[in-house]
């Protein structure tokens, strides 16, 4: 099972990152308002970066150190 780390575009085109290991159910959920608590107002959400790891643990590591970066830098990692 691999786990994937996901920046996603909010309709105020402010950036959410997560993780998940079922990724097209994720990106489902939020765009139904099932998802986390900050995206819910900030519909519909589209995603716009991914990344891919075997294990849970490796996905969180990188997940903390891309919420850590400022807009301008996710912004680099997205292009």
């Amino acid at each position: 099972m691999s786990w994937h780390v996901y920046i996603l575009e909010c309709n105020d085109s402010s950036l959410y990152t997560g993780i998940t290991n079922d990724l097209e159910k994720r990106i489902i959920a939020h765009n139904s308002g099932k998802g986390a608590k900050y995206t819910k107002a900030r519909l519909p959400v589209k995603l716009i970066y991914k990344e891919s790891y075997k294990t849970k643990s490796d996905s969180l590591k990188r997940e903390f150190e891309i919420k850590k970066l400022k807009r301008t830098e996710k912004l680099k990692l997205i292009n």
